[in-house]
This record gives C-alpha cells, structure tokens and sequence, in this order.
C-alpha cells in the first residue's frame, strides 16, 4: 500500500508539474467533499489527513468543548474532551478522530472529481504565480493556432494570446514557428491564468540584447534609450559604465555578428546603434546617424533643435518618408527640424536683410513726423490774389508793400515734364528747314501716273516752257479787254 500510494503521489506530481505536498493538500480537501457528502451530517466540521510516508487517511471531526453540551453534532461535553487531550478547557475546540470505515461507490467518484478539480485549480497557480514573476521578460513560444483576431503560443506550461495589436503587420507567421515573444500582462481568469505576449513591444529589442550581448547583461554597458518602429527600423542608445569601453562596438561585435543574431530574430528589422551623450547638441547629432549634420541649434523653451545638413547629406538625415528623424526624435524626446546648409545660410540672410530695412523704418518713424509737423505749424495763411496777378497786368506797388514783398508767400506753379522744352528741341525749332528736307522725294510711281513718257534731253537744252493762259479782264462798262 505505501508503495503503491507513493508512486502514485509521485507520478501525479510529476505529470501536474506541482510538489509532492500541493497534490496531498489536493487529495486531502477532495477526501473531506467525499465524506461530508456519504458519511456526515449537514454542517459538521470536519477534515482529513495523509501519512505521506504509509499513505493511511484519518478524518477528524472538530467540536466545541462544553459543560453540558446540548448539540452533539458541534459540541463535546469536558470529560470526553479531556479523554483526548488532558489540558482541554471550556470552549476550546477539540479534534476527534471519526474515520468511515469504507467511502460508497458515489462518495469515490465524488473524490476523484474533486481531486482533479483541485489540482487544476492548484496548476493554474503554480502558472499564475511562475508567470506573474516574468512580466517584463522575454519567452519563447511556438505557433499553436491562428486566428484573426490572436495567434495562441503553447509556452510548455501554459498558452499564452499574441493580439493582433502587439503583431509586427510584415511578418508572416505559420504553425509550429518558434518565437522569441515579450510578457507584456499576466492575469487571472474563470478558465485560468490568461497571459498576454507581444513581439513589437521596443522592449523585446532591450531583451533581445541583453541575450547576445554580455556587456549589457553584466552592467557594463547601459540602454539609455530605444526608439522602434516594429518591422522597419530601430535606434538604440548605449552608453560605457566603464572608462576605455566602446559601446557601440560592444553591441556590434565582431564583424557585426551580435546585432545580427538579433537582427534574425526580428526577420530583417535594421537597427542602428548610436553612442549616448550627455550634451543634447551631441546626442542629436550622434541619433542622426548615419547621416552627418553640420550643426545643431537648442531652444530650450520649445524644446525644438534645428539642425543643418549638408545638401548631399540633407535626403539621409531625413530618412525614407521622414522615418531617420522620426526615430531620431523619439529617442532624444527634442522635436527636430531639418534644412539644408545652403537653405539655413540663405534663410538667415534674408532674416538680416530684414532686421536692418525693419530698423531703418523704425528710425525714419522717429524722426519724420516732428519735422512734418514744425513744417506745417510754421506755414502762414494763403495771401489772396488779385485780378491784375491773374490777367498779367502790372499792379502800381507802394513803398509800404514793397517792404513787405519777402514776407508773401510765394506761388509755385505746376508745370509738367512734357510741356518744357529741352535746350535740343529749342534749338532745332530755331533752325530753318526747307520743304526738300521734310517733303519725301518724288518716285517713279508718281510718274507713271501721268501716262506720258520723258524723253532724255542733249546736254545745255532745256525743255520749252508751256504756255501760261492769259488772264480775262473786264472792263467798267463789262466788255471783254483783249
């Protein structure tokens, strides 16, 4: 019997994955369900015990010491309580040992429900409690079934949900692949503990690092920062706990095999390594990486960093629809703005160009306005004119005007550009022209219109004047003069 009972024991255990005594603690509470339920009245207290060593089972009974018990079901009277332990006192509860000689056929079936029941419950918080303890860890799960909404990883113990949320969108997943996956959330459910995974969490990147490299795990070297964008690309930030140790080179190892381990792991995801500094100036130039950046100018009350690159630099620094200074952003927490040297030397110009014609106004609004109005406070009342000023006649002056004759205003008149003459058209209007100059030259057009042609003359001959009409005159008396 008592080797039957401890192979069993330790059979059970084994295929439960509990201690020896969480299993005896489970068939213990499913032996007193059994009892109460065929050989004990409604209420009772009761419980049972296992010799580990013999695999012999006692139920006991619990009552209440009394002086004159009136409920023998909960109480016991002193004496017979003293019968089993001599120290007993009133009200003090005593156990007394009520074993059934045989359990029925429905109290057995009762028990191993019961005992199964028990030790489910029992492995759901050996799991509960094992994984509660790797929240923030990294595991290692294989692909059981795949649904829409979740893939289920068998973890060995346990199944844990990989939503969709928390799946990189570019990996391809397939039964039976083996993960490496981050414990995201432990809890407990009606049908167990429920545990949530996720493998685009930036932490499985610091996990994963730890891993393949030692520096990492043994503190030499520490993670100040992660920036991810799962599927695509990373930034870690490093920095050396030691003097003479380069981080990055650590991380990358020799001939980049650790980063590549990792890489693998992630299927193809690039990550960049970049040395962490405590100025932010340097911090973000080393996050640009592998672009190479001219400066870098801090506003602390924005919290904003303009940085110049290079023109051929300008496309690199950015990143594929602006994923290198997103990143780079995340990892320093500074909002970033990139331009190009040319484009910043060009926009500060213009701001100086600005800043000096903005002065200039600034100084000619100062002084203009007090001139402007002395100007007009000193000009006197218009003087009226008279009929002899506007016909152009001379007006007979006075002594006593003409003293005052500085004292008028004097009157400007408007006289437009166009209607002063230049000193060269003066002098041509002066000059005498003849009608040769101004009258075109006859063609031979015009001398074909007559329909005659000319004929060329000798030398020394001229050609015989035409005859004029001679003028008809009349007389006093109206008879024609010859």
């Amino acid at each position: 019997m008592k080797t039957e009972f401890m192979v069993a024991l330790t059979q059970l255990s084994a295929e439960k994955h509990l201690p020896k005594e969480v299993v005896l603690s489970a068939i213990e509470s499913a032996l007193v369900s059994a009892y109460r339920k065929d050989a004990f009245a409604a209420g009772q207290d009761i419980s049972a015990k296992i010799n580990p060593n013999t695999g012999e089972v006692k139920v006991y009974v619990r009552k209440i010491v009394a002086e004159k018990p009136t409920d023998p079901i909960h109480e016991i009277s002193l004496a017979e309580a003293q019968k089993i332990d001599r120290n007993a006192q009133i009200g003090d509860i005593v156990s007394t040992e009520s074993t059934p000689p045989n359990a029925g056929r429905i109290a057995a079936q009762t028990a191993r429900q019961v005992i199964l029941q028990r030790l489910h419950e029992a492995e759901h918080h050996a799991i509960f409690e094992e994984f509660t303890g790797k929240e923030d860890e990294i595991v290692t799960g294989m692909v059981q079934r795949i649904m829409p909404e979740q893939i289920h990883i068998d973890l060995g113990k346990a199944e844990a949900i990989l939503p969709s949320s928390e799946q990189v969108h570019n990996e391809r997943y397939r039964i039976g692949q083996r993960l490496k996956l981050y414990v995201l959330e432990v809890t407990k459910t009606s049908r167990g503990p429920q545990i949530l995974v996720s493998r685009s969490h930036r932490n499985l990147l610091r996990r994963l690092f730890e891993l393949e490299i030692p520096e990492i795990y043994g503190g030499t070297i520490e993670i100040k920062s992660i920036a991810r964008e799962a599927g695509h690309r990373s930034k870690v930030a490093v920095a050396a706990r030691q003097e003479g140790i380069d981080p990055v080179g650590c991380c990358v190892g020799l001939r980049g095999i650790r980063i590549q381990n990792i890489v693998n792991e992630l299927h193809g995801e690039k990550i960049d390594v970049v040395q962490w500094a405590d100025a932010p100036a340097v911090f973000i130039a080393n996050a640009l990486s592998p672009a190479q950046v001219s400066s870098v100018e801090l506003n602390q009350t924005e919290n904003t960093a303009i940085v110049a690159a290079p023109d051929k630099q300008l496309s690199l620094a950015i990143g594929k629809e602006g994923q290198n200074a997103r990143l780079a952003a995340k990892l320093t927490g500074w909002r970033i703005d990139i331009k190009s040297t040319s484009a910043l030397e060009a926009e500060k110009a213009s701001l100086g160009r600005e800043a000096t014609v903005e002065a200039r106004e600034a100084v000619a609004e100062v002084e203009e306005p007090v001139t402007e109005f002395a100007a007009i406070e000193e000009l006197p009342s218009p003087m009226p004119i008279s009929e002899a000023e506007v016909i152009g006649e001379p007006e007979s002056v006075g002594e006593e005007e003409m003293a005052g004759v500085t004292a008028a205003p004097i009157a400007f008149e408007l006289v437009l550009a166009s209607e002063v003459s230049s000193p060269a058209k003066s002098a041509e209007a002066r000059k005498i022209r003849f009608a040769e100059d101004i009258l075109p030259a006859r063609t031979d057009k015009t001398k074909k219109k007559s329909g005659k042609k000319e004929v060329d003359l000798p030398k020394g001959k001229s050609r015989p004047k035409k005859a004029r009409p001679r003028p008809i005159s009349y007389s006093e008396e109206g008879e024609l003069e010859e």
